[in-house]
C-alpha cells in the first residue's frame, strides 16, 4: 500500500475528486525517447533487459520527474513485459512493437499464457520499492495493458490497424476469445498487484487500441474482462485510471468498467467527456501531442481551454491525449508542466 505521506499530493487529490492546490500534470510516455538522457542509458540495451534491471527502471522512471517537475511518475515497463517475464514468446522489436512468435489461434495457444507472479518479477518489486523511497511525496503510477489491447498483439501477431483477426475471433469463436481475454485479465491483475503491493500509489490500465471497436462489441467482448481487472484491484484502495485512444464513443462504457479516473484523448473536449461518463468522476487529459510542435503561442491557449473544460469534472489531471512523441522537445514539455501548475494555482 502507498505511504499515507502521499495523501496530499495534487495527483492523488485530483484522482479522488478532492480540492487541489493546482491541477496536477504528468505525461504518458514521459519516460522515453524524447529524453536524451533516456537514449543514453538505453544505448545497446533491449527493452526487455531494461525492464528487468532495477537500476535502469529506477533511473528511467525518475528522469522525467527531474526534468519536467511533473506531479506523478509512471513505472517504466511495457504492456507485454509480464507475458515475457512469465515465459511467453513475444518480442518487442525496435521500430515495430510487440511481435508474437506464434499468434494465438486455438486453446493450445492460450495455454502458453500464464499470469505473472511476484516470484517471476523480483526486479519489479525491487524497482518499485526503490522508486517509492526516492520519489518521496511524488506518487508512482503502476500500469498494465488491458486484456483487449494485449490480446490484439497475440492474435494478430504484432501491431495492427484494423484488428481483423482479433474481431474475427471475437465473433467467430467467442468462447476462445473470452478464454483468452480472461487469461489476460489475470495477467494484468497479477502484475498490477505486484506493483501496488510494492508501493505504487495508483494504477493505469491502458486499453490503447479499444477505439477500434464499436460500443456494442466493446460491451460484449471487452468490458467484462476490464471490469474484472478493476474489481480485483478495488480492495487496495488506490485510484484506478482507464485510458484508450479514439474512445470517444466508448467513454461511458470504459467508465462503467470500474475506473475511478477516465483518460480522454484529444478528440473529445473534457466537458463533453464528463457528460458521456456513466457517473461524474475525475478525468485525465487531453492536449493533442501534435501541438507540441506548434509553438508556444498555439499551445498556451489550448492549455487554458483544457484547464477550463476540466473544471466540469470532480477532478482533473492534465496530460496529453496520447503519449509523448519521440521527437518532442523536452523543453516544451517542461514549460507546459510549469505553466499548468502555475496557471491553475491562481
Amino acid at each position: 500500500m502507498p505511504s499515507t505521506s502521499l495523501d496530499r499530493s495534487p495527483y492523488l487529490l485530483a484522482a479522488r475528486g478532492e480540492p487541489v492546490p493546482h491541477t496536477p500534470v504528468w505525461f504518458m510516455r514521459q519516460a522515453g525517447r524524447a529524453l536524451p538522457e533516456y537514449r543514453k542509458v538505453r544505448e545497446g540495451i533491449s527493452m526487455l533487459e531494461s525492464c528487468m534491471r532495477p537500476d535502469l527502471v529506477v533511473e528511467i522512471t525518475l528522469q522525467p520527474v527531474r526534468r519536467y517537475g511533473v506531479d506523478a511518475a509512471i513505472f517504466f515497463s511495457d504492456i507485454v513485459a509480464p507475458l515475457q517475464f512469465a515465459g511467453y514468446d513475444i518480442e518487442i522489436k525496435p521500430g515495430i512493437g510487440p511481435v508474437a512468435a506464434d499468434p494465438i489461434r486455438d486453446a493450445a495457444g492460450i495455454a502458453a499464457v500464464r499470469p505473472v507472479t511476484a516470484a517471476d518479477v523480483p526486479y519489479t518489486t525491487e524497482a518499485v520499492q526503490q522508486l517509492v523511497s526516492e520519489l518521496g511525496g511524488t506518487p508512482l503510477i503502476g500500469f498494465a495493458g488491458a486484456p483487449f489491447t494485449v490480446a490484439s498483439y497475440l492474435v494478430e501477431g504484432g501491431p495492427s490497424k484494423d484488428f481483423a483477426k482479433t474481431k474475427a475471433m471475437m465473433h467467430g469463436n467467442p468462447e476462445l476469445w473470452h478464454a483468452l481475454a480472461d487469461r489476460l485479465a489475470d495477467v494484468a491483475i497479477a502484475y498490477l498487484a505486484v506493483q501496488v503491493e510494492a508501493g505504487a500509489s495508483a494504477i493505469q490500465l491502458f486499453d490503447s487500441w479499444a477505439g477500434g471497436l464499436s460500443p456494442r462489441d466493446y460491451e460484449r467482448f471487452v468490458l467484462p474482462h476490464s471490469a474484472k481487472v478493476f474489481e480485483a484491484l478495488k480492495s487496495y484502495g488506490v485510484p484506478r485510471v482507464h485510458f484508450g485512444v479514439n474512445t470517444g464513443e466508448l467513454l461511458g462504457l470504459m467508465s462503467a468498467a470500474g475506473a475511478d479516473v477516465v483518460g480522454v484523448d484529444w478528440r473529445v473536449p473534457l466537458d463533453e467527456a464528463v457528460r458521456r461518463l456513466d457517473t461524474p468522476k475525475p478525468v485525465q487529459g487531453n492536449l493533442d501531442p501534435a501541438l507540441l510542435f506548434a509553438g508556444w503561442e498555439a499551445i498556451e491557449p489550448e492549455i487554458d481551454r483544457i484547464l477550463d473544460e476540466g473544471k466540469k469534472a470532480p477532478g482533473h489531471i492534465f496530460n496529453l491525449g496520447h503519449g509523448v512523441p519521440p521527437d518532442a522537445d523536452p523543453d516544451v514539455l517542461q514549460r507546459i508542466a510549469k505553466y499548468v501548475q502555475t496557471r491553475s494555482a491562481q
